[in-house]
C-alpha cells in the first residue's frame, strides 16, 4: 500500500513543500519565499493541513541542531537570517502534526535524493555540494545521512588564495571562506554582474573553478567519497566542470587516486528537485523505522 508522505525543503531564499510517495514521486507541491517564521510557517501549515500525511522529511537551511540529546534539538541556531535565529522549527511542526519526522539539512536531503534516484545511484558514499546563495555540503555515508555531533558545514572551509586575488569575501562570519569567495553573491560582488549574466569565457570562472577544485581536494582527503556531486544555481554553468577537474588534478598531484574524474566530479542529475525528492525519501525511511 502506498503511503502519503510530506517533504519540506526549507531554503534560506524559498520553501518548497510537497506531498508524494515513498518512491520520491511528488503529487502536489507549493513554493513560497522564506520571510519570517510567522508568515512562512503559516503557509507550511496551510499546505499540510489539506493532507493526511504519515511522516514528513524536513531539510532545513542552517546551521541547525540535529543532536537529539541537546536542549535545542530541532532548532535553527546561529543563522544570518536573524528572524529565524534560535527558532524551534521541528517543535512547531510536532505541535501541529503528531507523526514521525526526519530532521536534517537542506543539503543532506538533496544528497539523499541524488544517492537514491540521481547521479549517485549505486554509490554508497556521496558528497553533495550546493553552490548558490551560499555553499553547503551534505554527505551520505554508507547509504545513510551522515550525522556527527552536528552536520557538515563544508561551505566555510578556509582556502589557499589564488595569486593576485585580494577580494575580501562576503561571509559575515569568516570573510574569505569558500562561501565568502565562491558563492553566488561573491561572484556578483567581484564582477558587478550575476553569474548567469557573465560570458562562459569570463576570467571569473577560472577563479571560481580554482576554489571549487581546492574544496574538492579537501573533501576528497577528509571524506573519501565515491563521488562529488555539484548542484545549485552557480553550477548551472556547465563550463565549470572540466575546469574544476583539470585544477583538481593539478592540486592533487597524484597524491590520492580517484575514479575517472568525468564520473567523480559531476553535476546534479535531479536538478532543482534533488532536495524535495530526498525529503520524501527520508520521510519514507523514518516511517519504516
Amino acid at each position: 500500500m502506498a503511503h502519503l508522505l510530506g517533504g519540506i525543503e526549507a531554503g534560506g531564499t524559498k520553501f518548497v513543500c510537497a506531498v508524494g510517495d515513498e518512491k520520491g514521486q511528488v503529487t502536489q507541491r507549493v513554493k513560497f519565499p522564506t520571510t519570517t517564521p510567522e508568515e512562512t510557517m503559516k503557509q507550511v501549515f496551510e499546505f499540510f493541513d489539506q493532507y493526511q500525511v504519515e511522516a514528513i522529511g524536513i531539510g532545513s537551511f542552517g546551521p541547525i541542531d540535529i543532536d537529539p540529546q541537546s536542549a535545542t534539538y530541532g532548532y535553527i541556531t546561529d543563522t544570518p537570517k536573524l528572524a529565524w535565529k534560535n527558532y524551534n522549527f521541528l517543535g512547531a511542526m510536532k505541535n501541529r502534526y503528531q507523526i514521525p519526522f526526519e530532521w536534517t539539512t537542506d543539503v543532506n536531503v538533496a544528497a539523499y535524493g541524488e544517492h537514491k534516484l540521481g547521479a549517485g545511484v549505486g554509490k554508497n558514499n556521496i558528497l553533495y555540494v550546493t553552490v548558490g546563495t551560499g555553499i553547503g555540503v551534505g554527505y551520505i555515508s554508507h547509504g545513510q545521512l551522515y550525522r556527527g555531533r552536528s552536520h557538515p558545514e563544508g561551505g566555510h572551509i578556509l582556502l589557499h588564495r589564488e595569486d593576485g586575488d585580494n577580494f575580501a569575501g562576503v561571509c559575515p562570519y569568516h570573510g574569505d571562506c569558500l562561501e565568502g569567495i565562491a558563492a553566488g553573491p561573491a561572484i556578483e560582488k567581484r564582477t558587478g554582474k550575476k553569474g548567469y549574466e557573465l560570458a562562459p569565457t569570463d576570467a571569473c570562472w577560472q577563479t571560481e573553478a580554482y576554489y571549487l577544485a581546492q574544496a574538492c581536494m579537501t573533501y576528497t582527503l577528509t571524506f573519501s567519497p565515491d563521488m562529488i556531486i555539484f548542484g545549485g544555481g552557480v553550477m548551472k554553468q556547465q563550463q565549470l566542470f572540466p575546469m574544476i577537474r583539470t585544477k583538481f588534478l593539478e592540486l592533487m598531484n597524484d597524491y590520492v587516486r580517484v575514479a575517472d574524474l568525468d564520473h567523480y566530479i559531476v553535476p546534479v542529475r535531479l536538478g532543482d528537485d534533488a532536495g524535495i525528492t530526498g525529503s520524501l525519501l527520508a520521510a519514507a525511511d523514518v516511517l519504516e523505522k
